[in-house]
């Protein structure tokens, strides 16, 4: 992050949270909406935030100020749960999650075995996100841990917050694939201590799932995280109920599946369990004692047929709750589209989403989930200036909602009609990192990540 970058001041439209809204109607006091606002950044960081009548004077003559008043400017988008090297199988046909792996999955991470295919994928996976307007994320890589290397060089080059980690995987996957249990966790301490903690980046111990880690594996995995206070630890949870039924199978004197994870140390406050569709009230419980959080995806869920999370029950129950996109089971890297679908998974539970929880989740509710809201998710000042612009006439279909009055009509329209399009600009740390007008990044191309002056 550069150190002498001027002042700059962004005016338009401007939500930011406070606190989570709740499921019903917000709190005043759990978000700030500007329907002229300013976002004044210096040295990549917030230095204020407030309506513009009240800040504009308190810059200094020549300060410039970039005017958008018909986006909303709102802190980056935060992805909880993502797969690098499953762009290319994203939306494949016919398969549930366990016919899925075998299918798609697995044959694609066989090519991240080569170190210059790995790189490509990761500039490419990052400028993707970028130009959905996500600006931060937890991400598998593949068992190969030159993949986590070329996705950690990539985000450095673009100043990006990224958490990730090499799949430990010793076990029913093809041999190309598995690791052995032993040079598993030496090649992830290698890596915790190439980059964890090395600028923005953060490592996060990654068994695959219970099934596909022997005992040892996961014991050491365990020993990863008790060693390295700090790192994250990231892996699937009761996502299918042939999975669960696999898991009693693999680990007959566990209790359940997620006293497997518990058993070998995995289960703390730094946890991140994505899915946790199929659990009842006392996961929940434990959940909440261990302070381990839930990923919630809910496109892969519906594409892959896994199952309807229980947003309300979780959420009355306090654990702490993310929202994630799960490419390539998912079907889109947009936030957008994924907070249109959690939506209607809660619809079928006969459920509420407001836009209000939807906006809260992608933002400060994911950066609270990774442990990074002291640095992401709102504009309180200090924080790091990572933000989007967002279009609300990007569509026609949008602009046929410009009647819309409300703030809550407006953020429910973004989420049910918005995807890319929507995304202006992307930026990181007060660096224009994609521009949807200036940028020629194509859904095929590879490119460093800068825009082109």
């Amino acid at each position: 992050m550069a150190s002498t970058q001027p002042v700059q001041a962004y005016r338009g439209r401007l939500l930011h949270f406070l606190a989570d809204p709740g499921l019903e109607t917000p709190a005043d006091n759990s978000y700030e909406w500007f329907e002229d606002g300013l976002l004044v950044i210096e040295n990549g960081r917030v230095k204020a935030v407030g309506a513009a009548e009240a800040l504009l004077g308190t810059l200094s003559e020549g300060t410039p100020v970039e005017h958008w008043p018909e986006h909303v400017i709102l802190p980056g988008f935060i992805d909880t749960h993502v797969h690098l090297p499953q762009l290319g199988v994203i939306g494949s046909y016919g398969a549930q999650l366990l016919d899925w792996l075998e299918t798609y999955t697995f044959p694609a991470e066989m090519r991240f075995a080569e170190t210059d295919w790995a790189k490509s994928q990761a500039n490419l996976f990052l400028d993707q996100l970028l130009r959905h307007g996500t600006t931060a994320g937890l991400v598998f890589c593949t068992s190969h841990p030159q993949s986590v290397d070329a996705l950690f060089e990539a985000a450095e080059a673009r100043g990006q917050a990224i958490t990730a980690g090499k799949v430990m995987m010793d076990r029913h996957a093809p041999e190309g694939l598995c690791d052995e249990a032993e040079s598993s966790y030496r090649d992830c301490q290698a890596l915790i201590d190439r980059w964890h903690h090395n600028g923005r980046l953060q490592y996060a111990v990654t068994p695959r799932f219970a099934p596909t880690s022997t005992p040892r594996q996961l014991e050491l995995a365990g020993k990863l995280v008790a060693d390295n206070p700090g790192v994250l630890m990231q892996t699937h949870w009761a996502e299918n109920k042939a999975e669960i039924a696999w898991v009693s199978e693999l680990f007959p004197d566990r209790a359940d599946y997620l006293d497997v994870y518990a058993h070998y140390g995995l289960l703390t406050d730094r946890a991140v369990l994505a899915h946790g569709i199929h659990i009842n009230d006392g996961d929940r419980q434990r959940l909440v004692e261990t302070g381990a959080r839930i990923a919630f995806c809910p496109t892969s869920n519906t594409f892959l047929g896994s199952g309807l999370f229980d947003l309300r029950s979780a959420h009355q129950a306090g654990v702490t709750l993310s929202l994630a996109t799960d490419v390539g089971g998912g079907t889109s890297l947009s936030l957008l589209k994924t907070m249109a679908e959690a939506y209607k998974v809660c619809q079928l539970r006969e459920q509420a989403l407001t836009p209000f929880q939807a906006f809260y989740l992608a933002t400060l509710g994911n950066a609270k989930a990774l442990h990074r809201d002291d640095e992401i998710g709102n504009f309180a000042p200090g924080k790091v200036a990572d933000f989007v612009l967002l279009d609300t006439d990007a569509t026609p279909m949008l602009s046929l909602k410009q009647h819309s009055t409300s703030l809550r009509d407006r953020l429910f329209d973004l989420m049910i009609l918005g995807d890319d399009r929507v995304i202006q600009r992307t930026y990181i740390a007060g660096q224009c990192r994609f521009d949807r007008d200036a940028d020629p990044i194509s859904e095929k191309g590879v490119t460093d990540g800068r825009v082109p002056q």
